[in-house]
């Protein structure tokens, strides 16, 4: 990771290089790690906390689904011979208060009394009630059920203001950096939000669900940086059509003779920024393998199978250097900002320090 060379004006940002999906990761450096995840009751958000206990992180999940939830939290532990280190908490992430619970009873679970990485997985699809027939006799229509938008957008915004007050509070933990050593960086603050391939491109005839993927690109791309003020890193993983219930069989219909995404290339995928703390404001997009190839500013081309330099992955990186292009507003932001950052010097480490010491004993709480 420390090959990458960014261009003039790109040193503002708070960002580690491009990432080489062919470097390994250790997934064992979850061990100790303690991750809030919504929406973990099932798909792939289910293997993920199946995947990251079984490598010794806590984890405590969030859904509305109470059987679901409950029974997968009750085998996972069974799994790791009775260790209570996987949690249920019953959440409706659409609800203010719910989220606001789920995270108070999250921190009351974990083991050091904090959470070092919040993933905002929960979400639905559907057909969309955009796209509804309508009776033009009617006086007016009725609203539309706007329930998609909520539980992939609105209910992501809550997610990531409640990550962010408690990420920042978590007891010894220490600001991300791409000079940190995974294996003995436990107390994290990262936040993985989860996107799409509908973050990128629009998907025909759901609409809501485009425009929700959307807004988590534009939450992403403008949180990686500036997140980065209070030590938190911010990553996002955009699936394709992964092999899972919320493919609907409309889509399932569509997709015939194509390829689908496995759940396993998307667990690994998580995984890497779950485990690797170098890994600071990155993404990658997920689907089925191809052949590809990494250009020099990070990002990766569909290639021939067989060309120079290409390898067969599942993931590669979108928006890798996204900030070169960056107009005037955002770039004169981030070095104010950063200004700012520089100027609490010794007495705003010292003073993060002393609340770090303090949440350690439990007199910060």
């Amino acid at each position: 990771m420390d090959t990458y060379k960014p261009m003039s004006g790109v040193a503002n940002i708070r960002q580690s290089p491009p990432i080489d999906v062919t470097v390994p990761y250790e997934a064992l450096w979850v061990n100790g790690k303690v991750i809030l995840i919504t929406g973990g009751a099932s798909g792939f958000g289910a293997a993920f906390v199946r995947h990251w206990a079984l490598h010794g992180a806590t984890v405590i999940v969030g859904d509305i689904n109470v059987a679901k939830g409950d029974a997968l939290c009750r085998e996972i532990n069974k799994e790791i011979n009775g260790k209570n280190q996987v949690h249920f908490v019953h959440c409706d992430v659409t609800d203010w208060q719910s989220q606001v619970s789920l995270f108070k009873e999250a921190v009351k679970l974990s083991p050091h009394g904090g959470l070092d990485c919040v993933v905002a997985n929960a979400g639905i699809a559907g057909d969309d009630a955009l796209m509804e027939a309508r009776n033009l006799n009617a006086a007016e229509p009725p609203p539309p059920n706007l329930n998609i938008m909520a539980v992939n957008c609105t209910a992501v915004l809550y997610t990531t203001n409640l990550a962010q007050y408690w990420l920042r509070k978590n007891p010894a933990s220490s600001p991300s950096s791409v000079d940190v050593d995974p294996a003995t960086h436990v107390r994290d603050r990262h936040l993985m939000l989860l996107g799409s391939m509908a973050s990128l491109g629009p998907i025909a005839i759901q609409p809501q669900y485009c425009a929700a993927k959307h807004a988590v690109l534009g939450l992403f791309r403008s949180l990686r940086s500036t997140s980065m003020l209070h030590g938190i890193r911010v990553n996002l993983l955009c699936p394709y059509f992964i092999e899972t219930p919320i493919v609907t069989p409309t889509a399932r219909m569509v997709l015939a003779g194509g390829a689908m995404g496995k759940v396993e290339d998307v667990v690994d995928a998580a995984t890497r920024f779950v485990a690797d703390s170098r890994i600071l404001g990155r993404a990658l997009v997920v689907g089925p393998k191809m052949h590809v190839r990494q250009k020099d500013n990070g990002e990766w081309d569909l290639v021939t199978p067989g060309a120079t330099g290409s390898i067969e992955a599942a993931c590669f990186e979108p928006c890798a250097d996204d900030w070169e292009d960056v107009e005037a507003f955002n770039r004169n932001l981030i070095k104010l900002l950063n200004l700012v950052q520089a100027s609490r010097g010794w007495i705003g480490w010292a003073q993060d320090m002393v609340k770090s010491v303090l949440y350690g004993v439990g007199l910060g709480r």
